[in-house]
């Protein structure tokens, strides 16, 4: 298989020249070089170790016997080696095992070892996040126990929401918990598509549960959050007897066989036993904390997909020879030429790049404001930021997965019938990625959450707050020569998103509320397609200036012929066209949804049930 991952000149043009770095004293050994180093030996991990794994993932799958789950043999050589690396925490505090890299880089080294194989990252991203709830809400002794293996990926972490009669409505689970004498409590329940639910990679797994105390209040208010461990821990931190946490099936899935997605028992056959994690009846609020960073996490694996899948996409444009070239005419001389030169594969591939790059600058730029909330001492800022971060997330979850499938299936549809089979890894990653619109609440449920909460949130500062960011990268664009009509339509794109959001939550609010969500998943769509739109003109307003410098001048034949020669005046010159392909034909197509959502029209509330069809 081709080692083709990620573009890696985007990726420094998005690190060093359009985001960059805070600068703080926390961050001040992550010099250019250091960066440089981290990134090339991300890449290499993800290269030499994890992309071997990604046939096995698929063909191999994960195996369940008797209760317990084994992983391709591959993956174990890459685990350890991953987390000898010291990989997991390489963003979390050097006193919890980690390395305190800004989120920033870590986005990006997460970008190449998720373009591997995602479903081997789903092993990091579930430990990950569980880890970091026993570092918010654990006492002294569960962080004891627990956390520093769980950074250092010696045990696994889960995520237990998910029951067969309660799915998004989590309000409905079932699990219960009784107090014990001891201060333990006594979990009984069984939970379902449960991501690295039980494997072989680790001695250990930590189960955060939500579950609900005999006589909590009904609904969200009355669930609590337990840690629950595969095995008990004893006071010493070694392994105790098996407590009953069993695995009663693996999910038969489209995609991401290599990770386990189990079926879980608890207290069926025996005393399951976990502890209170942070207080009583609390449980949604605590689980949210690692439910925003899953979002992120799920963003960030269908943006690094659909890099993967444009960059074999490309690779192969550029060497299958098939046609003449249009213009060949009738001329009996004339050769086929590679597919890259006909229009139709180079309008896909310059839609999958515009789209990447415009994933990769929204989910780095993301990074970098948690690491603006984690260093700044200006509150404002840090209030502002966290709002931002609470804004962005439906669009880097939403949005980003939504596009990500459908650079998938261009990335096939390039490959033509090659594309569709499976020596050819563009087919495996199409259905990867098809569960990324599904997971840590569904993209309908991500737009509901951007319309009801974030457009309304600090009574509609932080929607504003985010607008006037776009605003400010528009101002700053203005004079930049070579993309004068760029910033004309950005500017109309962002006071058109301005008042549509006015609008929609103001219905939101009011007896229109069904008209409103019926209308959730197109805004969350026009806020992706304006989103991105900033981020192309940010992309531009840094590459034409330095283009022009390189060039001379930005007259088109001038460009093409430096560019031919130069690769740093090729780079910019795509960033370029990136940015005019986007914003020019891409983003009017918003215009019309905006349009229709303003009209409001009432199909959807109006349509019975029983008109949708007959048996």
């Amino acid at each position: 298989m081709a080692q083709l991952i990620a573009d890696r000149r985007d990726v420094d043009f998005v690190l060093h020249e359009q985001i960059g770095m805070v600068e703080h004293e926390l961050f001040e050994e992550f010099n250019k070089k250091t960066i440089d180093l981290i990134i090339s030996e991300a890449r290499n991990l993800a290269i030499k170790e994890i992309l071997p794994t990604f046939k096995d993932g698929d063909e191999i799958g994960c195996k369940l016997e008797n209760g317990k789950v084994t992983v391709p043999e591959s993956f174990k050589r890459a685990w350890k080696i991953y987390c000898e690396g010291e990989w997991l925490a390489m963003c979390d505090d050097p006193e919890v095992g980690g390395q305190g890299m800004p989120k920033l880089i870590g986005c990006a080294a997460l970008e190449y070892m998720v373009g591997a194989n995602s479903a081997f990252m789903l092993y990091y991203g579930m430990t990950h996040g569980a880890a970091k709830l026993v570092e918010a809400f654990g006492d002294e002794k569960q962080k004891k126990l627990y956390m520093k293996k769980m950074f250092a990926g010696k045990w696994g972490g889960t995520m237990l929401l998910t029951e067969p009669e309660a799915g998004s409505d989590v309000g409905a689970l079932t699990t219960s918990a009784t107090k014990n004498e001891d201060g333990t409590y006594s979990i009984q329940g069984s939970k379902i598509f449960i991501s690295a639910g039980e494997h072989d990679l680790c001695d250990n797994i930590i189960h955060p549960v939500l579950a609900r105390i005999e006589g909590a209040p009904a609904g969200t208010r009355g669930i609590s959050l337990f840690l629950v461990p595969k095995y008990h821990v004893n006071e010493d931190g070694s392994l105790g007897e098996f407590n009953n946490v069993v695995c009663t099936g693996l999910e038969h899935k489209m995609g991401i066989h290599g990770n386990s997605t189990a079926s879980l028992s608890l207290g069926e056959k025996g005393d399951c036993i976990g502890t209170l994690l942070g207080a009583e009846n609390k449980g949604m609020p605590e689980m949210f904390q690692m439910m925003n960073e899953a979002r992120a996490f799920v963003g960030l694996q269908g943006f690094s997909v659909a890099s993967a899948s444009y960059m074999y996409a490309l690779d192969y444009a550029r060497n299958r020879v098939q046609g003449r070239h249009l213009l060949a005419g009738k001329d009996p001389a004339a050769k086929d030429v590679t597919i890259i030169q006909h229009p139709d594969v180079k309008r896909q591939l310059l839609n999958m790049k515009a789209y990447t790059e415009g994933m990769r600058s929204l989910i780095y730029y993301y990074g970098k404001c948690s690491d603006i909330v984690r260093v700044t001492e200006d509150e404002q800022l840090k209030a502002d930021t966290r709002a931002l971060i609470e804004v962005l997330t439906p669009i880097v979850k939403g949005y980003i997965t939504d596009k990500a499938l459908e650079i998938c299936s261009h990335g096939v549809q390039v490959y033509g019938g090659y594309g569709y089979v499976s020596e050819f890894p563009v087919e495996q990653l199409m259905r990867d990625s098809r569960i990324f619109m599904i997971y840590e609440g569904t993209n309908g449920i991500q737009a509901m959450d951007l319309i009801g909460r974030k457009l309304s949130m600090n009574k509609g500062e932080s929607f504003q707050y985010f607008i006037d960011l776009m605003k400010k990268t528009v101002e700053e664009a203005k004079g930049i020569k070579g993309i004068e009509g760029l910033v004309e339509k950005v500017t109309h794109a962002v006071s058109r998103l301005e008042t549509l959001a006015r609008e929609i939550g103001q219905r939101a609010r009011s007896e229109k509320a069904l008209n409103a969500y019926a209308f959730a998943h197109p805004f969350l769509e026009v806020t992706g397609d304006v989103t991105f739109a900033w981020m192309h003109l940010w992309r531009a307003s840094v590459a034409a200036p330095k283009l022009a410098k390189k060039v001379g001048s930005l007259d088109k034949e001038a460009v093409a012929a430096k560019a031919s020669k130069n690769k740093d005046a090729a780079f910019y010159a795509g960033q370029i066209e990136s940015a005019k392909f986007f914003i020019n034909t891409l983003l009017p197509s918003a215009y019309g949804k905006m349009d229709a959502i303003l009209e409001g029209d009432t199909s959807v509330e109006d349509i019975l049930t029983v008109s949708f069809g007959s048996k």
